[in-house]
């Protein structure tokens, strides 16, 4: 019992979600339109700035021919919205490219060096829209993570700062939840990052969007646009972290119920449905352009 209590109250989803639900947000209804959820998102404009998540390892669903990889793949592309992908080589990544989405290929911090470079290169030469490491699966209970088979390798400034001046992509960092990773971040070149805590790595982890005010006073002028994730399952959320300062925001686990029920077009009614709240959610409170999003309608309850 004592062990599932500290679980329980350990658990940095639930932290999260206790947090997201303590932001309150005011009207602002007299001269307000029909809000424009458009953005752009390293010079590339999209319908809306929610993405993806960096999944991994998804089947095929329900019997159906694509996997969920290729299937929501193919519905960030309809929707005109950034895709990402996670772990996977590189004849599957391919296969995510065929579906035409602009996608980020987040690679695994590989202990294999040349894995890591080789993915890298790949993603490149494939057409990638940028790339990316998962610095929050470096650690696993036992010292260095195993994740399906593959050794992961601590990952030093200096390594990547080797991977920015190895591509021509912009280069994107997943799993910051500091202002001091969040500055080295921007001191080695990356041009993105994405403030997580990887669903709940990390016991007592803080909350993205408690950390991120902090992390994008920081970044000011540094030319680094920051994403969110973990808990975003709707577009109050997105509005939320918006108004905190993110650019962009990614879905994950609260996509998969429309994914594996009913693939693309799951998916796309899922986005849809977002994007919408995002839009009520700007128009109730006076921001006509995503860029106008401030904090200054947000409320704490203590």
């Amino acid at each position: 019992m004592q062990n599932e209590v500290y679980q329980r109250v350990s658990d940095a989803n639930v932290i999260t979600e206790k947090y997201m639900d303590s932001i309150l947000v005011e009207e602002r209804l007299i001269d307000s339109v029909v809000a424009d959820t458009s953005t752009t998102f390293l010079g590339e404009t999209f319908s809306m700035p929610v993405f993806t998540p960096a999944f991994s390892h998804l089947k095929e669903f329900n019997g159906r021919e694509k996997t969920g990889l290729e299937e929501y793949s193919i519905a960030a592309k309809e929707s005109n919205i950034l895709n990402f992908c996670g772990m996977m080589e590189n004849d599957q990544f391919r296969k995510i490219m065929d579906t035409g989405a602009k996608t980020v290929r987040i690679v695994k911090p590989y202990a294999d060096h040349a894995k890591v470079l080789d993915q890298m290169q790949f993603a490149e030469d494939a057409g990638a829209f940028a790339i990316g490491m998962d610095i929050d699966h470096i650690f696993g209970e036992n010292g260095r993570d195993i994740c399906v088979g593959e050794e992961m390798a601590e990952q030093t400034t200096e390594m990547l700062r080797d991977y920015v001046e190895r591509t021509k992509l912009p280069f994107v960092v997943k799993g910051v939840l500091s202002v001091r990773d969040a500055v080295k971040c921007a001191n080695i070149g990356a041009k993105a990052i994405i403030v997580s805590h990887h669903h709940g790595r990390m016991p007592y982890a803080v909350p993205p969007m408690m950390i991120l005010p902090q992390i994008k006073e920081a970044l000011k002028d540094r030319g680094v646009e920051s994403i969110v994730d973990c808990g975003i399952a709707g577009g109050a959320d997105v509005f939320k972290a918006l108004a905190l300062g993110a650019d962009a925001c990614a879905v994950g686990r609260s996509m998969m119920p429309s994914l594996e029920k009913d693939g693309v077009e799951g998916v796309k009614a899922f986005l849809q449905k977002v994007g919408n709240e995002l839009r009520y959610m700007m128009s109730f409170t006076g921001f006509a352009k995503v860029s106008e999003i401030d904090d200054s309608v947000l409320h704490f309850m203590k």
